[in-house]
């Protein structure tokens, strides 16, 4: 008989926003958007206590407007904003899918969502409510890389699962190198060292100064989030 208890008490998974896309020329992918919500009501059914972070790549990208000329403040509390459309699309999903969710803000937009609380992020988590960290840390210049390491870090989760389109970290590009090699372990230093694309060095800094371990897996593959809540061998770990 399959393991089927669940490694973790607490997980903070962190989505990029072209994962909700699907693989397809779209903003969001209704179909994928319910998987992921499909896999997050069954890892939460385990008694898992879960938290998501969403990039805004999809909508919208501060870093790459303010290259273009856009002021980087602005062009930044524009993603943010892309983040909280992204955030409210998967609470929809989840709640059609019967779970209980709460979307949180890190900048204040009371009529959609409730502002960040750390004890009431917390409470929500205890009372098996799946929360939605939206809008990044609600400053200008750091990524939701960053946020997801933040939230994490602050509502005590055991591990941050970065779902992403590649199934692992991999010593140079593969889908440009098809004899690039997957790493299953790293350190946060390697990381750091090889500039590797993990999350970025604020991100990564910050999970290695509070030892909290990055699990980087495939979104794509039906199942994952389970697979990795379960502790299968999956993807890369990113740990002292």
């Amino acid at each position: 008989m399959a393991e089927t208890k669940p490694k973790y008490k607490r997980i903070l998974i962190k989505l990029s926003g072209e994962a909700l896309m699907g693989g397809k020329d779209v903003t969001l992918d209704p179909e994928t958007v319910n998987s992921v919500a499909l896999q997050v009501k069954q890892v939460r059914q385990l008694g898992v206590e879960v938290a998501l972070v969403i990039g805004g790549g999809n909508i919208f990208r501060g870093l790459q407007a303010s290259t273009q000329g856009m002021d980087r403040v602005t062009a930044d509390h524009m993603g943010m904003l892309a983040t909280v459309i992204n955030s409210l699309a998967l609470q929809d999903a989840l709640e059609n899918q019967g779970a209980d969710v709460r979307t949180m803000t890190a900048i204040p937009i009371s009529n959609i969502a409730e502002p960040f609380i750390r004890r009431r992020a917390t409470r929500h988590l205890e009372k098996g409510r799946v929360v939605i960290f939206a809008a990044g840390t609600g400053n200008p210049y750091f990524s939701t890389d960053t946020a997801a390491a933040l939230r994490a870090n602050e509502i005590l989760a055991e591990v941050i699962f970065k779902a992403t389109k590649v199934d692992g970290v991999y010593d140079s590009d593969p889908e440009i190198n098809t004899n690039a090699t997957r790493y299953e372990q790293l350190t946060y230093q390697k990381v750091l060292e090889d500039h590797l694309r993990v999350m970025d060095a604020t991100a990564i800094s910050l999970c290695m100064e509070n030892k909290t371990p990055v699990l980087v897996f495939s979104i794509r593959e039906e199942g994952n989030i389970m697979r990795a809540v379960l502790g299968e061998d999956i993807g890369t770990l990113v740990t002292l």
